[in-house]
């Protein structure tokens, strides 16, 4: 048995693709939607397998930085494209550590630029 955790924010960033041929390699904006995905085999105590609370804090702290920002000016970006593939690695990268020691695993970290298009980041 397991528990599929889901939660889900948003953030206001601008970004432009360096290389990039068409449209994108100008700056422009996106609404941004992150949704974290986690797994859990049992449940706590309570019955929680993960509160809802602590990854949706989680998740604040990391995006906050990049909230209304232009996401090229922000480390790692400066460095690389802030795609929304780089964007969901980061992501990924910032919250597992904040979940060790904890009984989850991250299965998946979605980023949308719209509500037709985004990536899902999952770690191996």
């Amino acid at each position: 048995m397991t528990y599929q955790i889901t939660v889900e924010q948003h953030f206001e960033a601008a970004h432009f693709l360096r290389g990039y041929k068409g449209k994108c390699e100008k700056v422009h904006g996106h609404r941004y939607r992150v949704v974290a995905h986690l797994s859990a085999a049992a449940l706590n105590d309570i019955g929680l397998a993960y509160d809802f609370s602590d990854l949706k804090r989680h998740l604040r702290e990391i995006i906050a930085k990049f909230d209304h920002e232009l996401l090229n000016d922000l480390p790692p970006f400066k460095n690389i494209n802030p795609s929304a593939e780089n964007i969901a690695t980061t992501i990924y990268r910032e919250l597992k550590p904040k979940l060790s020691g904890d009984p989850v695993t991250i299965t998946a970290i979605e980023v949308w630029e719209s509500p037709e298009q985004g990536v899902a980041y999952t770690p191996d």
